[in-house]
């Protein structure tokens, strides 16, 4: 798979793929920012939206993978979208990269809950903030693969899209997620990342 430009959230998109459930027909990637991911996805699943509250990502997006017949980039905010944009109870795949982190993470989960069909799949690829000894330690090996991967991949760069970062530690994240996603599955990763996966019951 061709990488573009190399990044944290890019190293994990990989991961994502990986984890598209199998007969997915509809994906819907929240936050698709440059819509690389989107893109991606095109080449597993028959349909898919790339959806962003920025115009100038969706704008972005739009010039870089408009040619794909398969794939729809939107304008709107999952978390407040009237107009109904994004169908509601429609997705066998939902992910979300780097996006939790930027509203509250209760109504984030319950908004792309929603988005799922029954049945259907969340991805998440998550930040955390550090405060534990524990969280320097995973945060320091991080650095050190970083480090490493750099010198494979070229020095991070990015799509040019705001950023925030994370305020929520990542022991609050894994015990909010379990409780409002029952079932879910919640790894610390590398890169200061984490996997949050969970399938919407039937």
């Amino acid at each position: 798979m061709p990488e573009a430009y190399w990044n944290h959230n890019v190293h994990y998109q990989r991961l994502v793929l990986d984890l598209v459930p199998e007969g997915c027909e509809r994906a819907l990637d929240v936050g698709c920012g440059d819509g690389l991911l989107a893109s991606r996805l095109a080449a597993r699943v028959p349909l898919v939206t790339g959806a962003d509250r920025n115009a100038e990502a969706v704008a972005m997006a739009r010039r870089q993978h408009g040619h794909l017949d398969n794939v729809t980039f939107v304008e709107c905010d999952y978390l407040d979208d009237p107009a109904g944009t994004l169908s509601e109870g429609k997705y066998d795949l939902v992910t979300a990269v780097a996006v939790l982190h930027h509203a509250d993470f209760r109504q984030a989960t319950d908004a792309l809950a929603r988005l799922l069909a029954p049945g259907g799949r969340l991805v998440v690829i998550g930040l955390g903030q550090d405060r534990s000894l524990v969280d320097w330690a995973v945060r320091l090996a991080g650095q050190a693969a970083s480090h490493a991967m750099q010198l494979r991949h070229g020095r991070k760069r990015g799509p040019g899209v705001p950023a925030m970062d994370a305020v929520m530690p990542w022991g609050e994240i894994r015990r909010a997620a379990r409780r409002l996603l029952p079932g879910c599955r919640f790894r610390r990763l590398l890169l200061r990342r984490y996997l949050l996966v969970w399938d919407k019951p039937r």
